[in-house]
């Protein structure tokens, strides 16, 4: 497969390693200083665009993308606010293709899986309360992350009693969020439901970005053969 790589942090850069381990090719790698690179035969060439970079560029990304005839990967986040609709449009109606996960990581798609069946449960137990805290590395540029975001939306979707979700909000009906920035920590996950007679807590400890690495690596793999708006539950079918 050949793929090219929008974004050439540290987590591209580790795309790139597993992508070539797998035997893929990488045709164009585009960053800040290159960006008339989108309209080059090498990336019109690509197969899938991964792309990783910031809340403000991912969007205007996809445009550039899709204009040369590239499908996209993307674990960008915070761009959803301001234009969710029209990639969902473009998707559905204009033939396009985004595969969009706000955590590639296997272990978070398990995770999340685990979150959802186990708030439905909770449904039922009106005494436990449930809060999530998320602790990330300080350069992380959105708050709350993500996946913080994609787990909250699961639980109000499965829990009558929490109306949405809220940073640092105290407020009956508001699923709580709290929002940690720490050294260099990869990705923390905690979910927490505690009651006057105990508590459960259910985790996700990143060891490092490998893991997002390699799942995106095997959703450009999926993307290549599928079309439209994809996510992490078209890839694992739990």
């Amino acid at each position: 497969m050949k793929i090219a790589l929008i974004g050439y942090g540290k987590m591209g850069r580790m795309i790139e390693e597993i992508a070539l381990q797998r035997g893929h090719e990488i045709v164009c790698t585009i960053d800040v200083d290159n960006q008339q690179d989108f309209d080059s035969p090498a990336f019109a060439s690509a197969d899938v665009a991964i792309e990783f970079t910031t809340p403000w560029t991912a969007y205007d990304n996809f445009l550039k993308a899709w204009a040369a005839g590239v499908k996209v990967v993307s674990g960008s986040t915070g761009w959803k606010k301001d234009h969710e609709a029209d990639v969902c449009k473009a998707c559905t109606d204009g033939g396009k293709t985004l595969f969009w996960s706000s955590n590639f990581s296997v272990g978070v798609a398990i995770f999340s899986a685990v979150n959802a069946y186990l708030a439905k449960i909770m449904n039922r137990f009106e005494q436990y309360d449930v809060n999530l805290v998320e602790t990330h590395h300080v350069h992380k540029l959105d708050a709350p992350s993500g996946t913080a975001i994609t787990l909250a939306e699961q639980i109000v979707a499965n829990i009558d009693r929490k109306e949405r979700w809220g940073l640092h909000e105290t407020k009956p009906g508001v699923l709580r969020i709290d929002d940690i920035r720490q050294t260099e920590v990869p990705g923390i996950h905690t979910i927490t439901y505690d009651s006057p007679e105990d508590m459960i807590r259910i985790t996700h400890d990143a060891h490092g970005r490998r893991g997002f690495a390699m799942g995106a690596v095997l959703a450009a793999e999926y993307t290549k053969d599928h079309t439209g708006l994809l996510t992490m539950d078209d890839l694992f079918k739990f």
